[in-house]
């Protein structure tokens, strides 16, 4: 007999549409997490009530609510947990709006299972949806929609997090947007491993094209189309440069209209609604860790963070990575995948696959909501392949933040110490240069390629050892010629400073 106490996720749902295909509704935000959240009531199969159950629900910043700066063209709601809830008949004594990062879902699995296992809570559900394919749809067309709600009832607002996110210094130098960032850690392994652009850029082909094989097949991918190696490395107009080694097709695809929940109960309600035990998949571990800021970390081309939180949730199942059935390894750019797969050994074509849904250039990049549909997926196969292990891997920030959930039918103990842990690294930070003037050698770098123009944008450390960031200067012909040759990396650069109190380097003389 499982104890009454034990988490159990009893049900999962997915909505999603596509701008101009039959059916299509243009749906809002708070409709498509309403439709996803329906959509795993009605995946539990209960008997009883299963909405009006759920005393806590926690809702995913949609990328619009994700900073203080972000518009929302037609409105939003000034509650979206409770918005969600209305859309399914819930009226939750909890509302939770989490905090932006695509670790918080499944972070927040492990906090809602705590707290069941304590008596705290019987229901809680998870959900989140983006629409920004439609948004663009209609502002393209000159179409408006009102989409704002006011709802009344208490709510508890993480705020945004982006203090976790957000670097001053490198948003003042162009790198505030995550592609920029990830670019940049993306040419560091790049560094590492002795390759040349055009052969980096095959290497993170090689390690999406299966990916595109698994989004072909998902009826909710925003680009169900299966692609090789070649057509993901290949630069084309179709295919632009965004930021160095970045090609459009292998970044996370963010024009999206997808939504997906999760719900977990206590096993003593989910018999009490009579939700059949095969329905039951239960949380064997999740861990959450967070990530040094970025110019502070010692190795720009890893994040031990990520590997210490898949380690201590191995070590609470008592498991190791080849054991584990399923994976779904967060992928809104190939270095966090990259990042995992070093360190486990892990083929880039292993047999299990690296992705569940299709990943996030593929499938979709649905904000900071991407893994509830990978845990979504895991549930499923989990479910078909009884006594199997599914893990899944989600990352936030500029690979600042890696939280890691194991799934399995076989009953999970949560009586003793709750497997749900976050540890932290203990890794020691390198200082930021409190004076940048001087010299400085490349450590990594990216060009951002805008429309209009392209900025280039490094990472390196003075004679003191302290970081450094800044601006390439692209007016220079040395300097632009070094950093468009993909071979900056140890150059010396002499730093001075503009009207913006930017740093900008160029190629140092002898």
């Amino acid at each position: 007999m499982i104890p009454g106490n034990t988490p159990v996720i009893i049900g999962v749902g997915q909505y999603s549409e596509r701008v101009g295909e039959p059916g299509y509704e243009a749906l809002s935000y708070m409709d498509l997490a309403g439709r996803a959240l329906q959509a795993a009531i009605k995946d539990a199969g209960a008997a009883g009530d299963v909405a009006g159950s759920i005393d806590t629900l926690a809702a995913i910043r949609q990328f619009e609510i994700s900073r203080p700066d972000s518009p929302s063209p037609f409105g939003r709601t000034d509650n979206p947990p409770r918005s969600i809830a209305q859309r399914v008949g819930a009226n939750p004594k909890r509302a939770i709006l989490e905090k932006t990062g695509g670790n918080g879902n499944q972070r927040l699995v492990g906090e809602l299972a705590a707290e069941i296992a304590s008596g705290r809570s019987e229901v809680a559900a998870i959900a989140g949806s983006e629409a920004v394919s439609t948004v663009r749809n209609l502002l393209e067309k000159g179409e408006k929609r009102d989409w704002s709600e006011h709802v009344n009832g208490e709510i508890e607002d993480r705020g945004y997090g982006l203090e976790q996110i957000i670097e001053r210094e490198l948003l003042a130098h162009g790198a505030g947007r995550p592609i920029a960032g990830y670019a940049i850690l993306e040419n560091a392994r790049r560094r590492r491993l002795g390759l040349s652009l055009d052969e980096y850029r095959h290497h993170i082909g090689e390690l999406f094209a299966p990916f595109t094989r698994i989004a072909a097949n998902n009826p909710h991918s925003a680009s169900p189309v299966e692609r090789s190696a070649d057509e993901l490395a290949a630069v084309t107009a179709r295919n632009r440069i965004v930021a160095e080694p970045y090609t459009r097709m292998t970044v996370s695809r963010d024009q999206v209209n997808q939504a997906a929940a999760v719900i977990i109960a206590s096993a003593a309600k989910a018999r009490e609604l009579g939700v059949p035990e095969e329905k039951w998949v239960h949380i064997h571990a999740v861990t959450s860790v967070e990530e040094l800021p970025v110019l502070a970390r010692p190795d720009l081309s890893r994040s031990p963070a990520a590997i210490l939180s898949l380690e201590c949730a191995l070590n609470l199942v008592g498991r190791e990575m080849n054991e584990m059935a399923y994976l779904d390894f967060y992928s809104c750019f190939a270095i966090p995948v990259f990042n995992v797969i070093d360190h486990f050994s892990i083929s880039q074509d292993d047999r299990r696959g690296l992705t569940l849904t299709g990943g996030l250039p593929f499938f979709g990049g649905a904000g900071n909501n991407y893994s509830t549909h990978a845990i979504a997926e895991a549930v499923g196969r989990c479910r078909a392949d009884r006594g199997a292990y599914a893990l899944v891997g989600a990352n936030g920030g500029v690979m600042g933040k890696y939280a890691t959930g194991i799934y399995s039918t076989e009953p999970a103990d949560w009586s003793a110490s709750p497997p749900f842990n976050e540890p932290e690294t203990g890794e020691e930070g390198i200082p930021y240069a409190s004076q940048s003037m001087g010299r400085a050698t490349v450590e990594s770098y990216t060009i951002n390629h805008g429309r209009d123009r392209s900025d280039a944008i490094f990472i390196g450390r003075n004679a003191a050892g302290e970081r450094v960031c800044g601006n390439a200067d692209m007016s220079d012909e040395p300097t632009r010629a070094l950093f468009e040759s993909g071979d900056p990396f140890g150059a010396k650069l002499a730093i001075t400073q503009d009207e913006h109190r930017r740093n900008i380097g160029r190629l140092a003389s002898i």
